[in-house]
Order: structure tokens, then sequence, then C-alpha cells
């Protein structure tokens, strides 16, 4: 089953960018997901306001490939800078209709 990986992520320092932008994108690949979105045209239609300068949207085969990459030892340097310099939320989607 799919899964969805959602963020929204502001960057508070740049210097974490140029090195981490590579690094994800490979990582991201060798662990079957692929970018849907990343993208600064957003716009909020409901709620509370949320800003975030990205989103980001990435489909997994599994949640176990999501789980992969995340843990992903050479990638876990390129999270901690993008933790350090951002304020990001990311979020898991299961891939479902549980209300169907």
């Amino acid at each position: 089953m799919s899964y969805y990986s959602v963020l929204d992520v502001t960057p508070t320092a740049d210097d974490w960018i140029p090195g981490y932008l590579p690094t994800a994108n490979a990582r991201v690949a060798t662990h079957g997901g692929r970018y849907l979105a990343r993208t600064a045209s957003h716009e909020q239609v409901e709620g509370d306001e949320q800003p975030a300068a990205l989103r980001i949207i990435i489909e997994w085969p599994s949640k176990a490939n999501a789980e992969a990459f995340m843990a992903d030892e050479a990638y876990a340097p390129h999270l901690a800078a993008r933790t350090d310099g951002s304020v990001s939320h990311h979020y898991l989607i299961e891939g479902k209709d549980d209300l169907a």
C-alpha cells in the first residue's frame, strides 16, 4: 500500500540547503520514493493560518520504504541540518480511505 510524506518546511537559515537537496533527492529515489510536489506555490484555503515556505509531497511504495529513508545513515546528517535550519513538520499518511 502506498504511503505519502507530506511536509511543510520554512527555512530559518539557508546554509544547509545546497548540501541537503542532492542527498535528499538521491536517498528518496534509493528508497523507492518519488516527489509529487515540491513547491512554494501553494495556498491554504481552510483553517487557521499555518504558514510554510514550501510544501512537499513524496509518494512511497510502502511504509517500510518511508521509514527506511528516515533511518538512512547517509541522510541522517542532512535531516539534522534541515531540522536545525528550519521549522518543519512531516506527516506520514497511509494511502487509504478510512471513511469509505
